[in-house]
């Protein structure tokens, strides 16, 4: 029985915050203790879990072609018992090799089940309502953290951390895996031959320049996620003041989510990128001229807030306005690759030049990445426009 698409995607938002909220959020509040339990430094915890999104960007691809050709059904329940699997292992680790293990598996796991999958799903069943879909889903998404934080304090203290992923294995097997059998179609959506396959092939230029947009994009996005309160402290703000200034990233990255839902109909979805990476190019700026300024320390929250939440959604919309949605699952999971092991190394480049050139010269840097990422983008949207002209020319 086909569902509403409402019904749908507030069900994939439920998947979504439990899978982002056992997968990837609660190494930020088990991590200090299963450091001590299992015997291992802090870089040796945070290297396996690079490992975790590295592989699940490596994977994208290859999540990608089993949707087209196995369906959005098959692909998300398989995610659900991987990551129900991942949790398991990594519960009962005793050391490096079991942490690793478990490690290379939550990699897999997350690209079958986080926001990329999910896109790539409603792609299949959302129509026209895509773009509405994806946000949708990213406003569930985004209270995963504000969930998954408290909840894990909780349950460590009550149990332990082992308790805690045990916790999330459940919930994996006993809410995700069920929401993915029954609101998800059994077969992928049923193109027609694919003479629309080499268009994507022949535009394989342009979409590497979005490619390295969202790369660029998502690594100076990651290293505010991970040092930014660290990056406060360092530029004259308290303790108190880093901590509760930080705290507003999560409020203002829903706001944006909840903008482009209401400029969504009046909005074209390129437009919105131009102003996803001009709020990142903007915060990146007030940060280097932080200078212990807890007025701009605000406005660099808010941006990053904005940006941030704005580019999940426009990783999974322009695309769409650009290249069309004929095989536009296998286009996801391309773009999806290079964008994930940005993220996944950024925390340690960040800390390796910080090391080797310096504090200034790091936030230099940054800034110029956020730069070429803007200007990327710039490119590929210009390109695609210049393709279109010269179609509809012809």
């Amino acid at each position: 029985m086909k569902r509403p698409l409402t019904v749908v995607v507030s069900g994939l938002g439920v998947a979504q915050i439990i899978s982002w909220g056992s997968l990837y959020y609660p190494i930020a509040v088990l991590g200090e203790r299963m450091q001590q339990d299992l015997q291992i430094s802090s870089s040796m915890l945070f290297a396996a879990f690079t490992l975790s999104l590295s592989i699940s960007g490596l994977a994208a691809p290859a999540v990608a072609r089993l949707m087209e050709a196995h369906g959005a059904r098959a692909v998300l329940c398989s995610g659900s018992v991987l990551s129900m699997l991942a949790l398991c292992l990594l519960a009962a680790a005793s050391g490096p090799l079991s942490l690793f293990g478990a490690a290379i598996l939550a990699g897999f796991a997350m690209s079958a089940c986080l926001y990329d999958a999910g896109f790539m799903a409603l792609n299949q069943i959302a129509g026209d309502a895509y773009r509405r879909s994806v946000t949708g889903l990213t406003l569930f998404g985004g209270f995963a953290s504000t969930l998954s934080w408290p909840v894990s304090q909780f349950l460590m203290a009550m149990a332990g951390w082992r308790q805690a992923l045990l916790f999330y294995a459940l919930l994996q097997i006993l809410v995700c895996l069920p929401l993915h059998a029954c609101l998800l179609p059994a077969n992928g959506r049923k193109h027609g031959s694919l003479p629309d396959r080499p268009a994507i092939e022949n535009q394989a230029p342009d979409i590497a320049w979005l490619a390295l947009a969202f790369a660029a994009g998502s690594f100076v996005l990651s290293v505010l996620s991970v040092h930014l309160i660290g990056m406060f402290r360092t530029a004259g703000l308290s303790d108190a003041q880093a901590v509760m200034i930080a705290a507003l990233v999560g409020p203002t990255q829903v706001l944006g989510r909840l903008l482009e839902l209401g400029m969504g109909r009046n909005t074209r979805a390129v437009h919105v990128g131009t102003m996803t990476f001009a709020a990142m190019i903007l915060g990146m700026t007030a940060l280097f001229l932080l200078d212990g300024s807890t007025q701009l320390a605000y406005l660099v929250a808010a941006l990053y807030g904005i940006s941030n939440g704005l580019m999940t959604i426009v990783r999974g919309i322009v695309p769409a306005e650009l290249y069309g949605r004929h095989d536009y699952t296998t286009l996801l999971g391309r773009l999806a690759r290079p964008a994930f092991v940005a993220r996944a190394l950024a925390p340690f480049g960040f800390t390796l030049a910080l090391a080797t050139l310096g504090q200034t010269s790091t936030m230099l840097l940054l800034l110029a990445m956020s730069m070429m990422a803007s200007m990327a983008y710039w490119v590929a949207v210009r390109h695609a426009r210049r393709r279109s002209i010269k179609q509809h020319g012809d």
